[in-house]
């Protein structure tokens, strides 16, 4: 797949992890990977990079007497996700217009 089609959708698979529950990286990553393939090194600097954007924010809590991490969507996050929404739509535009042949030939 292309990395910069990748990138778009792993930020969109992040801040979708996020959207009804607040979470940490460890559970983003198995709420994110029976769909797309994430690791720890490709997701942090997603979540530094959403955060830079103002599509979530951070607060740390004590777990067994360390400080974990959870991430917040914000309102500009959920905005992100309904502009992916109409965005995939086009995508999905593209795709039938590109596939339109291999149909025809079946």
């Amino acid at each position: 797949m292309d990395i910069q089609i990748k990138r778009g959708l792993l930020d969109v698979c992040v801040l979708a992890a996020i959207k009804t529950n607040d979470s940490y990286g460890y559970q983003i990553i198995k709420d994110v990977s029976p769909y797309i393939t994430i690791s720890e090194s490709t997701l942090y600097p997603i979540l530094r990079r959403l955060e830079a954007s103002n599509y979530l924010t951070v607060y740390s809590v004590e777990h067994n007497g360390r400080l974990r991490k959870y991430y917040h969507i914000t309102q500009e996050g959920l905005d992100r996700i309904d502009a992916f929404s109409e965005e995939w739509k086009e995508i999905m535009s593209i795709y039938k217009f590109i596939t339109r042949e291999e149909n025809t030939n079946e």
